[in-house]
């Protein structure tokens, strides 16, 4: 599927007068993916290939994912251009929003979406979900303001005892260090985005405006921000594609939902033998594409008791490389003699 996205990303870096980075983390029910600091060396490697230039495109797809790692790449992306630009096809929530933050320049087609970037913990100390296997419940930043506001704005309570006995409660069932982490966050990503603004609002009063909603304001991590909102609203540097450019957009969203079966769950039900899903992709044209994948085998039997069973033992997570094939008169002018690499054809998703 790579290969057939190849022409794409041409026609597309020729829209943008730009290279393209493509970065896709799933979202598919049951197999999602984050953005994690585990993708940083691919991104060097990509980046590397790429070459310091004058302007790069981030096309990007994302749930979010850790903020120090948001953090991180879009740093590293400026090291190498002097414009960054940041193309959203649907969905950059959360971490992808902090990415595109730091643009100098967002792209959001019609149905893109931005969200708020207020953080939740989740550390070993967070509560355990009832009978989840030693899951825990993420802690969210916002939740815990909104607790502790709805005791004093909707109920009203002023006395310091009961305020004080309202915040011990709650650090029955949230350790303290917890929310000792979860105000450190919130400080730390308002700091973030404050630096990262900087790219694309030069208004102070803009930014805190920008700033105050991401963080709080929005009311709930879940609100998703159109185009309108976005450029009208909050005041972000946000840019609609042409017609054409929508168009080769739209179609490397669909060829890679297809590829990734963004819109299908993974179920062990349907897989008796061998399966290999792949969950984040990192590719361009001059560096190949880098997927992370899962593989694993799903058998299913019968207990004792005749009770239908399914045994799935994961076999790898983790990133493999796939390197481009393209060698030809077309295709030279963006990846060199050196560039040109034979698939890896043993992993199919």
């Amino acid at each position: 599927m790579y290969q057939e996205r190849l022409e794409l990303y041409r026609k597309l870096e020729k829209e943008y007068n730009s290279k393209i980075l493509v970065y896709i983390t799933s979202d598919r029910n049951n197999m999602e993916a984050q953005i994690a600091a585990d993708v940083i060396d691919c991104f060097i490697s990509q980046l590397d290939k790429i070459g310091v230039c004058k302007k790069i495109s981030l096309y990007l797809y994302t749930r979010g994912g850790d903020t120090a790692a948001a953090w991180n790449i879009v740093n590293l992306l400026r090291m190498y251009c002097d414009e960054l630009q940041v193309i959203i096809p649907h969905k950059a929530h959360s971490g992808g929003t902090i990415i595109s933050l730091g643009a100098n320049e967002i792209i959001m087609t019609k149905q893109a979406t931005l969200s708020p970037i207020d953080p939740s913990i989740n550390t070993s100390l967070n509560p355990l979900v009832p009978n989840g296997m030693g899951n825990t419940f993420p802690v969210s930043v916002e939740a815990v303001k909104g607790y502790l506001e709805f005791a004093k704005e909707e109920l009203q309570i002023r006395d310091e005892a009961a305020l004080a006995n309202i915040l011990i409660k709650l650090s029955d069932y949230v350790h303290p260090l917890v929310l000792g982490q979860v105000y450190r966050s919130k400080a730390q990503i308002q700091m973030l985005a404050e630096k990262l603004l900087q790219n694309q609002v030069t208004d102070p009063e803009v930014t805190k405006k920008i700033i105050a909603f991401l963080c709080s304001e929005s009311g709930s991590h879940d609100y998703t921000i159109n185009r309108r909102e976005a450029e009208n609203d909050l005041g972000l540097k946000v840019s609609k594609p042409t017609e054409l450019q929508y168009n080769i957009i739209k179609e490397i969203y669909d060829n890679i939902s297809d590829e990734l079966q963004l819109n299908k769950a993974f179920d062990l039900v349907e897989i008796n033998g061998a399966y290999a899903v792949r969950r984040c992709l990192l590719e361009s044209l001059q560096g190949g594409a880098d997927y992370f994948i899962t593989e694993g085998e799903c058998l299913h039997g019968e207990d004792d008791q005749g009770q239908h069973m399914i045994q799935n033992r994961i076999i790898f997570n983790g990133w493999r490389h796939e390197e481009s094939s393209i060698c030809n008169l077309e295709m030279n002018a963006f990846v060199n003699e050196e560039g040109c690499y034979e698939r890896d054809s043993e992993f199919q998703t």
